[in-house]
């Protein structure tokens, strides 16, 4: 009788089987739509840490000589000064302001599509005057370690700013900036001050460095990985 009972349900169990659907394979993507989805997060991911995180730039002139020499490749800290939310002028997750020393890459003031790359010298509020090469902030000497200069001639104030300056008091949300190539620097001495806003971030770091044009460079190896300070 029990025999009987245990074929009747294997029976019924086979009928069952035979009623369900067949269960369905996982669909699987295309080859192309993988790769169209990894580069699609791969470019969103670079635009954000573009964007808040870290930016590299390359340095295409001597003004910051010899802190940071032509052909230096080097990283910006965009977080360090706060966030700057894309197509306004907040700034979000700031964790200090700029100092005076920092080495930062801005907007150029007369062409905002250009970057540039100077020291922080005066801060807001600041007083800053020049003499005879030499930097005076709030009435006291700025002694700089990293300025170096290249020419020895002296130029009156009354033809060119770069020798002796100001006073000048700094404004609000502006900053004093000057290269550390003194004497060959285009900076704040000659066009005036920094916005808050124009500043893009803190350069901190030396990723790559060559010397001379693509084909027949040197790479200065004692620089990759330097900290700029």
């Amino acid at each position: 009788m029990s025999d009987q009972i245990d074929q009747q349900s294997a029976t019924s169990g086979d009928q069952e089987a035979k009623r369900s659907p067949a269960v369905q394979a996982p669909h699987k993507k295309s080859i192309f739509r993988e790769y169209a989805e990894s580069i699609i997060i791969a470019v969103l991911l670079a635009l954000f840490i573009r964007t808040f995180i870290v930016q590299a730039f390359k340095i295409p002139s001597g003004s910051m000589e010899n802190t940071l020499l032509i052909g230096d490749h080097l990283l910006v800290n965009k977080f360090i000064y706060g966030t700057q939310i894309p197509f306004t002028d907040t700034r979000i997750l700031k964790l200090r302001n700029p100092r005076r020393g920092d080495v930062i890459v801005f907007e150029y003031p007369e062409d905002p599509s250009k970057d540039f790359i100077k020291r922080v010298i005066g801060l807001p509020g600041d007083v800053v005057e020049g003499k005879d090469k030499k930097v005076y902030v709030n009435g006291q000497l700025y002694q700089n370690p990293h300025e170096v200069h290249k020419e020895s001639d002296m130029i009156p104030k009354e033809q060119n700013p770069r020798d002796t300056f100001g006073p000048i008091t700094v404004p609000p949300d502006s900053y004093f900036v000057m290269g550390d190539n003194r004497d060959r620097s285009y900076d704040s001495r000659f066009w005036g001050f920094v916005r808050r806003d124009q500043i893009k971030g803190l350069a901190f770091i030396k990723y790559w460095s060559i010397e001379g044009p693509w084909y027949k460079f040197h790479i200065r190896w004692r620089s990759i990985g330097q900290l700029i300070d």
